[in-house]
């Protein structure tokens, strides 16, 4: 058996400037937004505070990560803290589904009674916000293209510049129109945004929490990957899974009636880790296929 845990601390490790700016940032922002939401009563600016804040929640889980990543494993966790961070993300989502409840109720009001909104105050405020968040998706620019998690902060907030663009163009349409349902409608496109994005977050913590192969890796690419190697008749129980939001893992059965040399294994590895970002591998080499305790044991699993 043969396994390796050296597993990089992640991407994010060289970007902790990059978060610790981007945060406080877009903190004083969603405060700044919230105040004023309240001040001139708009909705969409509370929605859009509510939608920043949960980029924000999403940047410090992100750096978290790289963080508890970091951190040696303990006698009772052998894997380390990297799961929290999974754990973390399904909390986000559920706290996020409460908030995008909370706002639609006000929103829904609103669109019941309009109350008047001060539609030059709403346009100016969304209008540091795109500056904001885009300066903040700037710092992620570079990063984004070799790190799966960079890329994900630097689309939220490029999602958040777009979505303040909205309110600008609901605080220009108000000013201009005097429709105050301008207010309580764009705060529902701007719920659709949050709740699709949501959605996705949690479906993909549970799915990670449950074990389920990560969305970016395919099982069957990577059995046939592993099958067409020198010297490798068979391939069973094939499980691949995520230690954290960021790091994956494999372990794998081969069967290789000539044995295999440490070489091979490291070689494999370093394959895994360059062509599917599977960074902890652990294989069993077995020189013939046991049939019998092969049916008893994988019953159940894939194979």
């Amino acid at each position: 058996m043969a396994h390796d845990h050296s597993i990089p601390a992640g991407g994010q490790g060289r970007h902790h400037r990059a978060f610790a700016i981007g945060i406080v940032l877009n903190v004083i922002f969603v405060g700044v937004e919230a105040v004023y939401g309240l001040l001139a009563d708009s909705s969409a600016l509370l929605a859009d505070a509510g939608h920043n804040a949960s980029d924000v929640l999403s940047l410090i889980f992100a750096w978290t990560a790289a963080w508890l990543a970091g951190k040696q494993a303990r006698q009772k966790y052998t894997y380390g803290y990297r799961r929290g961070t999974i754990l973390a993300s399904l909390l986000n989502a559920l706290l996020l589904f409460a908030a995008v409840i909370l706002i639609g109720r006000e929103a829904f009001f609103k669109l019941l009674n309009p109350d008047p909104v001060a539609g030059e105050t709403v346009m100016i405020v969304a209008g540091i916000g795109v500056i904001i968040n885009t300066a903040t998706a700037l710092l992620f620019l570079r990063g984004q293209k070799e790190d799966l998690n960079i890329r994900g902060a630097f689309l939220h907030m490029a999602a958040d510049a777009a979505v303040s663009l909205g309110v600008v163009i609901s605080g220009l349409a108000i000013a201009t129109t005097g429709y105050y349902i301008i207010d309580p409608l764009i705060t529902f496109l701007i719920i659709g945004v949050i709740v699709w994005s949501t959605w996705r977050l949690f479906t993909e913590s549970v799915n990670l929490a449950l074990d389920a192969v990560p969305r970016n890796i395919d099982l069957n690419e990577v059995r046939a990957f592993l099958e067409a190697q020198p010297g490798v008749e068979n391939v069973h129980d094939l499980h691949i899974w995520a230690m954290s939001t960021t790091q994956n893992a494999i372990t794998a059965h081969l069967v290789m009636p000539e044995g295999a040399e440490d070489s091979f294994l490291f070689a494999l590895r370093d394959k895994l880790r360059e062509k599917f970002h599977i960074d902890h591998a652990t294989f069993q080499v077995e020189k013939q296929l046991d049939d019998k305790k092969y049916l008893a044991d994988c019953g159940h699993c894939e194979h």
